[in-house]
């Protein structure tokens, strides 16, 4: 496939949506991450937005429709467009990854592997760290097998601290009451360091907009994936044109 570009920049798609605020999160980090000057040293990103997109977590345990058809619909717009990369701004729906690669001419992002590869990159040490993340995202292992094939164990929260945590904490963001889950998870991320954690994953896209006004060494702790994904798209949209991956 020829790469599309705009003045010369490769297009990158966002399949977005789920939830929205953390789309708009995961496009400001982008954003931030390119080495500009001016608008138009910036990457061309295309959003496909669609919070109609049923819940990842849901049809996983067999209580929705799957978001499989509408997610598929998403990046065949986004490719029509003329993104050659697309990056998926929710862990959940890395569920479904090998089903849309698999049906993608574009190159399709995971989060979890170019987290393993930030974590490397950073020469954060081999061992145990932490992964604060939806039941259905821990239980599918989307963070685990990568994380470990590149020398990381993971580190998830006993389940009753994830019900009286992490969720209340990703409800009050998806309501826009983001100051009521700091302190939610500031303690999560506590927690998981006593057990042993050198850093935690922050493995959902609402936490860290949760934790945008937590305590600085608390924030030192952590290891944003939706950083991670959106260094990567930066260094694709980056690479050589002509002959780039």
């Amino acid at each position: 496939m020829t790469t599309a570009t705009i003045g010369g920049k490769r297009i990158i798609g966002v399949l977005g949506g789920m939830g929205p605020l953390a789309t708009v999160d995961f496009m400001r980090k982008v954003i931030e991450a390119t080495p500009a000057t001016k608008d138009q040293e910036h990457i061309p990103i295309v959003v496909w937005s669609v919070p109609q997109i049923p819940d990842r977590s849901a049809s996983i345990y067999g209580k929705g429709e799957s978001p499989l058809p509408m997610m598929q619909d998403g990046i065949r717009r986004l490719e029509q467009i003329g993104a050659g990369c697309i990056a998926i701004a929710c862990n959940t729906a890395h569920y479904w990854y090998e089903e849309m690669r698999r049906g993608s001419s574009a190159k399709l992002l995971h989060i979890g592997e170019t987290t393993a590869e930030g974590l490397v990159s950073l020469g954060i040490p081999r061992g145990p760290v932490g992964l604060i993340a939806t039941d259905a995202t821990i239980e599918t292992k989307i963070y685990q097998d990568r994380l470990g094939a590149h020398g990381y164990d993971s580190l998830v929260l006993p389940k009753e601290d994830t019900d009286r945590l992490f969720w209340p904490a990703v409800r009050k963001v998806k309501a826009n009451d983001t100051k009521a889950a700091v302190p939610l998870l500031e303690e999560a991320v506590e927690r998981l360091v006593a057990a042993g954690a050198t850093r935690v994953v922050l493995g959902c896209t609402e936490v860290p907009i949760g934790l945008a006004e937590a305590r600085r060494e608390i924030r030192a702790l952590c290891f944003d994936a939706t950083d991670a994904l959106a260094l990567a798209c930066v260094a694709w949209a980056s690479a050589e044109t002509a002959g780039a991956p």
